[in-house]
């Protein structure tokens, strides 16, 4: 591991997640109430976000156990909502592939959606395996304690904050500010534009099926894009 990991990098990877965070805060703040409101113990809110580590999940996960559903289908409306993150992982696979297992096992642990958009422009700008991956765990090692700690206040908090505040409003903003700047040319800006359309298109769909779909719909323009770019 020694001869992998990057001290200057890793905190490197923590400080630049740090914006981001001020984001993600009132987001754990909302998770941890959503917990204390379906009347889980304060072991049994920590364990969730420490082990699920998302926060759509874990919102659909309290509201489903608060309603009483079965446990099968918890599991899976979580399973659908995660479902973007396989093709996090695709993209991400190329960069990992001299990673010993344990490495591997971490990062794809420590993946969000923010720690993506983080680690795979780092990839790309240095091309270095040692670099990438030591700023891509301090990022999701800040990510996650942080994640935990709000969490933990938001649950303790309870009911006192406010409903009308509706803190979430942050977290689409966090994400756009993650995005912005990774949209570098005229292929990225089509793939994002095209997804945009599509998930509102389809946000009709059943368990968020409308961020897969457009997720694969902004795959497909970002290709034809990009071959059609060559191609000239």
């Amino acid at each position: 591991m020694s001869r992998i990991f990057s001290r200057p990098d890793f905190i490197a990877g923590a400080r630049d997640m740090t914006p981001p965070l001020l984001g993600l805060l009132p987001f754990g703040l909302v998770c941890g109430v959503a917990a204390q409101s379906a009347g889980a113990s304060i072991l049994e809110a920590l364990g969730m976000s420490a082990l699920i580590f998302s926060g759509a999940a874990q919102i659909l996960a309290t509201q489903l156990i608060a309603a009483d559903a079965p446990v099968a289908v918890t599991v899976l409306t979580c399973f659908v909502v995660g479902l973007r993150f396989l093709m996090y992982s695709a993209a991400m696979a190329p960069h990992l592939r001299g990673l010993p297992p344990r490495w591997r096992n971490a990062i794809s642990f420590l993946l969000t959606d923010q720690v993506f958009a983080a680690g795979i422009r780092r990839f790309r700008e240095t091309g270095d395996l040692r670099n990438g991956a030591s700023y891509f765990l301090g990022s999701g090692v800040l990510l996650w304690t942080t994640w935990q700690a709000s969490c933990l206040v938001g649950y303790w908090a309870g009911n006192v904050i406010p409903t009308a505040w509706s803190l979430d409003f942050v977290v689409p903003l966090c994400f756009l500010a993650l995005l912005v700047p990774a949209l570098e040319d005229r292929s990225t800006r089509v793939a994002a534009f095209a997804a945009g359309v599509a998930v509102v298109a389809l946000d009709a769909l059943p368990m968020r099926l409308s961020l897969i779909c457009a997720g694969v719909v902004g795959i497909a323009a970002g290709m034809i894009a990009e071959t059609r770019r060559r191609t000239r």
